[in-house]
């Protein structure tokens, strides 16, 4: 495997546990107002509604999201999906951990016991079914 740098990729602070549970809100929704985000996320937490509000701008100043008005509310939309995200994030820990050789995270995952036989068999199906062009 090549060590490449990925320069076109912003850095982004990382996400709190709760700011995570925002942005599964919003990728679920696909575009969100304050009031959806609360009412999925106060499921689960005890939250008020500004506090969700909050949330939202901190994670659009972070890069996260963006919004659009309509009307007097906004629309919260996520600026790249979570698997977008996640490879990403995947990115920088092989830069910065395996020396840019995904071939190494990948054996450090087996080795590891991360990766489990019918993961890899999974992972394999999925690298053929690529290279014959098909999903």
């Amino acid at each position: 495997m090549t060590n490449r740098k990925v320069a076109d990729l912003r850095l982004r602070q990382p996400l709190t546990e709760l700011e995570n549970e925002v942005m599964q809100a919003v990728w679920d929704g696909g575009t969100c107002t304050v009031e959806a985000v609360y009412r999925v996320v106060s499921l689960k937490r005890n939250l008020k509604e500004t506090t969700v509000r909050t949330l939202l701008r901190r994670l659009e100043q972070k890069g996260y999201l963006r919004h659009d008005p309509e009307g007097r509310a906004y629309v919260y939309r996520a600026v790249e999906p979570a698997r977008g995200l996640a490879a990403r994030a995947v990115r920088q820990i092989i830069d910065r951990f395996c020396r840019g050789s995904l071939e190494e995270l990948v054996s450090g995952m087996v080795e590891a016991r991360v990766l489990r036989k019918g993961d890899i068999e999974e992972l394999e199906k999925f690298v053929r079914n690529r290279r014959r062009g098909g999903e």
